[in-house]
């Protein structure tokens, strides 16, 4: 399997940093495998929250780890970019201060962030 991207810290807002991964997937092990392979590294283990979407063959994936809504947000990133067999992986330390929506429009960004790098 090719390594893992990582985008690091590309936003920051009332204290929560974001940074987005991706990397080419085309089963669920290997969606696993990449999550296990980000989660080596200490930092993105630790983090509040390390939110994915894919869209495989056999239809979209998505996990919230605890962001609600963010796997969902994920998927219509990729699906308005018609982005399919790439696995966005995106992880929140959360700061201390809710963010409200503007959590929802950070993921977005991020996400198009590693889709402009494709």
């Amino acid at each position: 399997m090719v390594s893992l991207r990582v985008l690091d810290n590309v936003i920051s807002d009332r204290g929560s940093k974001y940074s987005v991964s991706g990397i080419a997937v085309s089963s669920r092990a290997e969606v696993d495998a990449a999550l296990k392979e980000l989660k080596r590294n200490k930092k993105f283990a630790k983090a509040t929250h390390n939110s994915w979407g894919v869209f495989l063959p056999g239809g979209p994936l998505k996990a919230d780890d605890g962001e609600a809504g963010a796997g969902n947000v994920i998927l219509s990133v990729l699906e308005g970019a018609d982005v399919h067999g790439q696995l966005v992986i995106v992880t929140r330390w959360f700061g201390g201060k809710h963010l409200g929506g503007d959590r929802f429009r950070h993921v977005r960004d991020v996400a198009k962030m590693w889709i402009e790098t494709l």
